[in-house]
């Protein structure tokens, strides 16, 4: 018997990890004061660039004296520069829980060549923080993207460190609430939680990485675009809004549209709590279903932005393949696009419950990963 379609659907089905969906209302036309055409090295366009800076620091209540520069080649451009440009002074702790968190440590031991403790955890989990040792370097994911756990907090992370603690949180800032005074790097990009288009990544450094940065030179050559010291100062122009490159003006006035939108709805505060919402609906929908589970294994560790979700069913013949039928079926119904795991993940299904998205959207959605399991249940037969 075929199955019954359910009879609402997502306003918007954009529940991408990445580039994730634009913020609720957005037009074009919210763009328009945007200095095109304009040399961002000019008045207008280092006046947008720095209040794109100071109004992060705003929202996510970096410290004063914390630097924030935007840097090339999105999120991974920031951690690489970090990883470049500070390590290598002292051993090394690399954390990992997702692939992402796993490339850094390729990057770190086999371009780096470093030495490093590598600590690892399996989707679905990530790594004891209490058995870290933070007289190293710690390199970690607050928010793992592909796997679906995050940091709960930053409890476990000393005050009196000796190492710097390098964070990618890259889908955790603007809807989790970082703990500064733990971090000492810290990188994102603001096509994650607020929608912004790709190619921008945010490198925000406390004054323990500045120290570094003006007291260590790396054994290796460093590219201009990783250069962010001169005769041992640090370039401050980076973090007052003098890029090390050309930046999109077009972008950069995207992410200043998403931080007013930001402020209107509560900043920080109604930002994280708009994740939450998301995510608990669909961890609802899961604990009242014996086929579908978290890929988190603890509650506690569960993201709020990109949920992972595994099949359990016993009757599932081939996961992956059944998993992609579902992702499939559910892009052509149009109710979801781009909800497939990430392609080094288990099996399942990857639902971006970022800031941007409307709990309304997510609740229509629920249903329809109902009817697409079934139907694809339904086909094995």
């Amino acid at each position: 018997m075929a199955q019954q379609a359910p009879a609402a659907r997502p306003a918007n089905p954009r529940f991408s990890s990445g580039p994730c969906s634009k913020i609720p209302g957005f037009t074009l036309d919210m763009l328009a004061d945007a200095p095109l055409g304009r040399s961002h090295r000019a008045a207008v366009g280092k006046a947008k660039l720095k209040e794109a800076i100071e109004t992060t620091r705003d929202i996510l209540g970096v410290p004063a004296d914390y630097r924030i520069g935007i840097v090339p080649a999105s999120d991974t451009g920031a951690v690489e520069m970090a990883l470049w440009s500070l390590l290598g002074a002292r051993p090394v702790t690399m954390c990992a829980w997702e692939s992402f968190g796993s490339g850094w440590v390729t990057d770190v031991v086999k371009q780096l060549k470093l030495d490093a403790t590598v600590k690892e955890a399996g989707y679905g989990d990530i790594v004891d923080f209490a058995e870290v040792d933070f007289a190293t370097d710690v390199v970690f994911t607050w928010n793992g993207t592909t796997s679906g756990v995050r940091v709960a907090n930053g409890d476990k992370i000393p005050a009196d460190r000796d190492g710097l603690t390098i964070c990618d949180a890259t889908s955790a800032a603007f809807a989790m609430d970082l703990p500064w005074d733990k971090l000492d790097v810290t990188t994102f990009s603001w096509q994650k939680v607020l929608g912004g288009e790709g190619g921008h990544g945010v490198l925000i450094l406390s004054p323990r990485a500045v120290e570094r940065l003006e007291s260590y030179k790396p054994a290796w050559p460093l590219p201009k675009i990783f250069r962010m010291t001169k005769a041992g100062k640090l370039i401050e122009g980076i973090f007052t809004g003098e890029t090390i490159n050309t930046p999109s003006m077009l972008c950069v006035e995207d992410y200043l549209v998403a931080m007013k939108w930001a402020k209107t709805i509560g900043g920080l505060k109604g930002l994280v709590a708009r994740a939450e919402a998301n995510a608990k609906v669909v961890w609802d929908f899961c604990a009242a279903r014996p086929w579908i589970a978290n890929l988190a294994n603890d509650p506690a560790t569960a993201s709020t932005t990109s949920v992972c979700l595994k099949f359990t069913d016993e009757r599932i013949k081939d996961g992956a393949a059944f998993a992609k039928a579902v992702a499939k079926r559910l892009e052509k119904e149009g109710v979801a696009l781009d909800v497939g795991a990430y392609r080094d993940a288990p099996a399942g299904l990857r639902i971006w419950c970022g800031s941007t998205i409307e709990k309304a959207d997510v609740e229509a959605l629920m249903p329809w990963i109902e009817f697409a399991f079934e139907a694809e249940i339904a086909a094995q037969a």
